[in-house]
């Protein structure tokens, strides 16, 4: 099992505080292991068998827990057990009606440290300060990011071509579930969309209560392929209308907002950077995962550039970053990432081909009037310029290069 360690690191200040800890993420992106690492963390720190409560409720072995006075019951029950303080972890507690009341009540009585995974945004995001009343930190995560698959790979094969590694990943994406199975592109893409149809039924449809699926699936398969692209409610209702299928805007919204919600998607704003202000228009939607692309659509030649502007903004968000679009005049910059008082300004292409290509990508940069560091990425080996300071780096080594932002 690869140790997750970037989130293990942001966990572990929180262990043994009054907070609730809450995972999130899409489906099959790992919660589930990163609980059982947590275990480890807390068995090597001489934690005995009997405090740990390990609950995942997607085993038949706890089907009889979906009503959470009977979950309250079981852990108390357990708790019993131990004159020490214990610690409850319990994956997809969305699968328990009305969990939170359980949840408040074991925190409220102070004889345990709770963790908890879900799937779902709408309900462990955007509802969590009502549900938990503000006391809890909440812990985002993502499929594997180029190093962390890396990783993966050298368990089975120490010896390993880091270029024909990146083509893999740029194709099958992040989800740990591939490292077990055959990597065959039939095999891969039957994994990645059993995943996809599975998010879309449990996460959006069923939860939702949405009628039209194949209206859905054509907006979430239209998002996937306009990655990265301004995306506008109107502009679907519009393509899908030029497709004989009528759409409103608002139910475009809705379905998007839906999808977002499970995860699917992440909705990026745009920041005026002279104005110093975030825009209401014009947002972006990046995928939750690049193999999803493969599983919907396939894999062309064509989209490269749109997955590895998605690659790097999943990686700002692995590195803990907030990340917006840049606006400077009327020129755009791929992400501003910022944390704390740490701020990077990047643009993303596949190749600086030409003098062209290379005017364009620095100019929205050598615009922006502070000094804080500016990249060009891209998949060159050996390109080198230092432009009005901003930095060149191959795509590949940023991804395994930490320093460049911490995080």
């Amino acid at each position: 099992m690869v140790e997750r360690k970037s989130y293990i690191d942001r966990l572990l200040p929180f262990v043994d505080k009054p907070v609730i800890k809450v995972i999130t993420g899409i489906r099959r992106s790992g919660k589930s292991t990163l609980l059982k690492q947590i275990v480890q963390v807390l068995e090597n720190r001489k934690v005995s068998p009997e405090q740990i409560i390990l609950i995942n409720m997607e085993l038949m072995e706890f089907d009889h827990l979906r009503n959470y006075r009977e979950f309250y019951d079981y852990i108390k029950e357990k708790q019993s057990k131990s004159k020490d303080k214990c610690y409850v972890l319990v994956d997809e507690i969305q699968e328990v009606s009305e969990w939170e009341k359980a949840i408040n009540s074991l925190l409220a009585e102070q004889k345990c440290d709770i963790f908890i995974t879900g799937s779902n945004a709408k309900l462990l995001s955007s509802e969590l300060a009502t549900l938990l009343s503000g006391r809890y930190v909440e812990f985002k995560i993502y499929p594997l990011v180029f190093s962390e698959f890396l990783q993966f790979r050298k368990e089975k094969q120490p010896q390993i071509a880091i270029q024909d590694e990146f083509l893999l990943f740029l194709k099958y994406g992040g989800f740990p579930g591939v490292h077990h199975i055959e990597l065959e592109d039939a095999i891969i893409r039957q994994y990645l969309q059993a995943i996809y149809h599975s998010v879309l039924l449990k996460d959006v449809i069923v939860r939702n209560s949405i009628r039209d699926a194949a209206m859905l699936d054509n907006i979430s398969k239209y998002l996937i392929d306009n990655s990265g692209k301004i995306t506008s409610a109107k502009g679907i209702s519009d393509y899908m209308k030029s497709q004989k299928r009528k759409v409103s805007v608002d139910t475009v919204l809705n379905y998007i907002r839906f999808s977002c919600d499970a995860m699917l998607f992440e909705k990026v704003e745009r920041y005026d950077v002279a104005g110093k202000r975030l825009l209401e228009t014009h947002e972006k939607y990046y995928i939750s995962d690049i193999g999803l692309r493969f599983a919907t659509l396939g894999f062309t030649p064509q989209s490269i550039s749109s997955q590895l502007e998605n690659i790097i903004y999943l990686e700002l968000k692995f590195r803990n970053f907030e990340v917006t679009i840049g606006k400077i005049g009327d020129l755009e910059i791929d992400f501003i990432a910022t944390k704390g008082n740490e701020k990077y300004y990047f643009q993303v292409c596949t190749q600086l081909t030409d003098q062209k290509v290379i005017e364009r990508e620095y100019r929205s940069l050598e615009m922006v009037p502070d000094s804080f560091p500016k990249y060009v990425l891209s998949l060159d080996q050996g390109f080198e310029t230092n432009t009005s300071g901003i930095k060149w780096m191959n795509i590949i080594d940023f991804l395994l290069d930490k320093s460049s932002t911490p995080g």
